[in-house]
Parts: C-alpha cells; structure tokens; sequence
C-alpha cells in the first residue's frame, strides 16, 4: 500500500496515542500490591492481568474513534476485522512476568500493517518513559536521555557479540540446542528481557536476540524498530517472519548470517 504523507502522519499520531492511553493503564497497577495475575493455560504459566485486559481496552477505544475502518489484532481480545487494509496488532503488555515482578523491561507494542508488512512500530516501556519508534521515514528514541536517532551496532565477529533471549530454553529440546550453538559461540548471553531487548537491538546496544514460539504480536512492532534502525528480523530459515514462531533478530546482516548458519548447522 502507498502511503500518503498525510496517512502517514495520521497513523503516527494515532500510535503515539495509543502508546499514551496503555502508559496510564499500565502504571496504574504496576508495582501495586493488589495485582494479580490469572493463569492462560494449564501446563505453564502464562499470565494475565487487570493491567493486560485494561491496556487493550483503552487502545481500542482509540481506534474506533480515531480509525474505525482499520482492523485490529490484539493479544486479549483476538481480532477486529477492518475495511481499509490496514491492522493494528497490539500486544498491551509483552513481558507480563516481568509485570508481575515489577521490573521495568516490560513494554507495550503497538503496529500498523497492510497486506505486505508492517509499515510502523513503537515499543514503549512506561515506567523508564522510553519510547521506541520505526518506520514511515522515522527512527528514533526518546526518554530520560531527550531524544536520539536509532542505529544498530556495525558488525563484529559473534565472539564479540551481545546476545539476548527471553528464557534459557528457548521453545523445545532441539530449538535449545540450536539456541546454544549461538549462545556458546557469543561474547555475553543474557536472559529475561522479553521486548526490551529488541529495542537495545535498536539503539545499538546490542546484537542479538533468538527466540522461538513467539505470535505477530509478539513481532510486528520490534521489526518495524528494528528495519527502521537498520538491523534484521527473520525466522530462522531467513524468512520472513512477521507471523512469529522463531525468530532470529540481528544488528546487521553479517551477524545474522553467523547466526543463522549456527541455527542450522
């Protein structure tokens, strides 16, 4: 789809709303004793709460108001069909765990996409008041620090490199074992960072981040930071990987085609 420069400034404007709503939903519940979580399934832990179901919520009641023919993906409350082909996918808080034990690496992802792929996303994180935005010509952060450009990090050999993952398994049995050919092979590993570290991916502090079992709305916002800033988001065949599943996030392409090659070996 060709977006005009007045679309364009539209679906800004419409996102960074959204991303103002989910911060006060959010920070209402955030390090309260009163939050609790319900469990989504039964053989894990998946959480939800208040906080989740509240931040969606208020997102959609934006965009019925602000861009009712748009659809909507939503992790809470599934999907709204649309006219103009152009979804919203909203995950109202990716890093519910780290919600509940009130560390600040938590965000809310907010995209907008056509039938070819994202086209702009921001990854916000309320209680540090960073947030992270790409696409439509833009590729910025800002925060605590004022406002800065996003870039990725130049390459470097994966023995120097930053490698970031969600859980230390990583999906399945094989799934970690791929993971841990990278991971042995990597500078520094760290863990538990849920969205956040996609943004660091941005800013150019880090190189990496492998996960797998991951959903598009878990995705579509941190590849449109990501590709804004430079860097590359794929599976880990290097398809394209907007529908989630496993996902392979790299600086630049060299450390991505290191990467790969040790998924696959």
């Amino acid at each position: 789809m060709r977006v005009s420069a007045a679309l364009a400034a539209d679906l800004v404007a419409t996102a960074h709303e959204l991303a103002d709503v989910a911060r006060v939903a959010t920070l209402s519940y955030f390090r309260t004793r009163s939050l609790e979580a319900e469990n989504k399934e039964t053989d894990r832990f998946d959480p939800v709460t208040a906080a989740d179901r509240l931040s969606e919520q208020r997102m959609r009641e934006v965009l019925t108001r602000r861009r009712p023919q748009d659809g909507i993906l939503g992790e809470e409350y599934g999907t709204t069909s649309g006219s103009s082909g152009l979804t919203w996918v909203l995950d109202p808080i990716d890093g519910t765990r780290g919600y509940l034990s009130g560390t600040p690496t938590w965000g809310v992802l907010i995209s907008v996409r056509d039938a070819e792929g994202v086209l702009y996303g921001i990854i916000d994180q309320p209680y540090i008041g960073e947030r992270f935005e790409g696409g439509l010509g833009r590729a910025s952060v800002r925060g605590p620090m004022g406002e800065q450009a996003l870039a990725t990090r130049a390459a470097r050999p994966l023995d120097q490199a930053i490698l970031f993952s969600t859980f230390p398994e990583v999906g399945t049995p094989k799934e970690g074992a791929a993971f841990r050919r990278v991971a042995s092979r990597a500078k520094l590993v760290r863990y538990g960072t849920d969205c956040y570290a996609y943004a660091l991916i941005a800013a150019g502090q880090i190189d990496l981040v492998i996960e797998a079992g991951l959903q598009a709305y878990d995705v579509q916002a941190p590849i449109a930071v990501i590709e804004a800033a430079g860097g590359i988001v794929t599976d880990w065949q290097g398809r394209p990987a907007l529908e989630g599943g496993q996902i392979l996030a790299a600086a630049n392409r060299e450390i991505h085609a290191e990467a790969l090659a040790l998924l696959n070996s």
